[in-house]
């Protein structure tokens, strides 16, 4: 399995992100949205423990279906409109590495969990 990123020259290139991505076969792997939920249901902490918990969270999923980070076509990420946006991103970068998938960031009133300031679910394509 091959993850092509598609980055045409008339668009922005970031480094953090793809404007597209082609997986060329595999199984879809689907990771259900994850916010900053530790192993007993206990959500705390600010935006940057909040996002950091969310990946590893996604990680955790990942890795229990055989794959990893460099599997990922998509991400979307659900930031509460209060939070601080660049905290998040900051945390994002130290928690998930240098992986530029296809992204959406969009910002909401609130998620399932009041306390949640993230929430983050995956598309990957299993090696």
């Amino acid at each position: 399995m091959t993850l092509s990123h598609v980055n045409p020259a008339q668009l922005h290139n970031s480094p953090a992100f793809s404007q597209g991505v082609i997986a060329d076969a595999g199984r879809p792997l689907y990771v259900g949205g994850q916010n900053g939920t530790d192993a007993t249901g206990t959500i705390t902490g600010g935006i940057a423990e909040q996002t950091a918990q969310a990946f590893r969270n996604v990680l955790a999923v990942l890795e229990a279906a055989g794959a990893g980070p460099e599997h990922v076509a998509k991400l979307n990420i659900y930031v509460r409109v209060d939070a601080d946006l660049g905290a998040g991103f900051a945390a994002s970068r130290d928690s998930w590495g240098d992986q530029p998938t296809a992204i959406t960031v969009l910002r909401v009133a609130g998620l399932a969990r009041p306390d949640a300031l993230v929430e983050i679910d995956a598309i990957a394509v299993l090696p």
